[in-house]
């Protein structure tokens, strides 16, 4: 199928990969355009730009698609579907209605919950038993076009919005190769009951708070696992939390309990199993104690 693929992120370029693999013919890339990151700041292509220049495919990076000049080269290009995955950009009624079969998104909740910017660590953070990812007919609305096909995927103790992402980036790319082998498509409106959106993450959202409950910190913890990464100060030093478990044990909330790093919470304690210090990777919280040991009665 003759197809344009919209996307930025490194979710996104999983399904470029794919439907380039099923060999469609992509003949053009749109993505965010290069942006300063790093020490040096220097511009960096997203994942999909890199992807589609590996690939011999045309890349455009519009910083807007509203006027008419953007909207006619898209049209020009004649394509069946538009393929869009984590873009960044509204796409006017004139885009969306352009493609032969109109534009097709992957999100990665099961919609309508958590329409919206961040998805996947909502469902972790809200403690969902499960998520998945939506193949959606695009509308004008916030994802709340028509379902084309649904998967679903548990959500276990363990699970982080990292490993959710690369679970449901491989799912999702599967699918939408699924589907646009699939027409005349049977897309179903979405439901009016269950809507919830999930609104993008802020930076103040990831300080600790040891006064919650264990499990509903854990799931907060989680969900913000690798980026941005929820944090506290062990004896003055920031450290990111990325992975912990839930312990039935109690004592003063945000106080220690051992010197494994076993956290009394507002309701039982968390035990911390992987962090990060600042400027360093992560790595075990064993192997954080042998060079930073902390006493049982350390408050964090």
């Amino acid at each position: 199928m003759k197809l344009v693929f919209m996307g930025t992120p490194e979710f996104a370029a999983v399904a470029l990969k794919a439907l380039i693999t099923a060999g469609h013919d992509i003949v053009a890339v749109y993505s965010q355009p290069p942006r300063p990151a790093g020490r040096g700041y220097a511009e960096k292509k997203s994942a999909v730009h890199e992807m589609a220049a590996e690939n011999g495919i045309a890349v455009r990076t519009p910083v807007s698609l509203k006027q008419a000049a953007e909207q006619d080269a898209f049209a020009s290009l004649g394509a069946a579907a538009a393929v869009v995955v984590a873009y960044g950009l509204i796409l006017p009624r004139a885009v969306l209605e352009s493609p032969l079969h109109g534009c097709f998104n992957i999100h990665a909740s099961l919609l309508p919950r958590w329409r919206g910017a961040a998805p996947i660590q909502r469902a972790i953070m809200a403690g969902d038993a499960e998520t998945g990812v939506t193949i959606m007919r695009m509308d004008e609305g916030l994802d709340t076009g028509p379902m084309c096909q649904v998967g679903r995927v548990a959500i276990s103790p363990e699970t982080t919005a990292g490993t959710l992402h690369d679970t449901l980036a491989q799912l999702g790319a599967k699918l939408m190769v699924e589907t646009l082998s699939s027409f005349p498509l049977d897309c179903q409106a979405q439901p009016e009951t269950g809507i919830s959106y999930a609104k993008k993450i802020d930076k103040s959202e990831a300080r600790i708070d040891f006064s919650r409950d264990a499990k509903t910190l854990r799931n907060h913890i989680h969900g913000l696992a690798p980026f941005p990464g929820a944090w506290c100060l062990i004896n003055g030093m920031r450290v990111k939390i990325l992975q912990c478990a839930t312990v039935e044990a109690s004592g003063p909330a945000g106080v220690t309990l051992d010197d494994r790093l076993t956290i009394a919470c507002g309701r039982h304690a968390v035990r911390l199993l992987k962090i990060q210090r600042e400027g360093k990777g992560p790595m075990a919280a064993d192997v954080f104690l042998r060079g930073f040991p902390v006493a049982a009665g350390t408050a964090l």
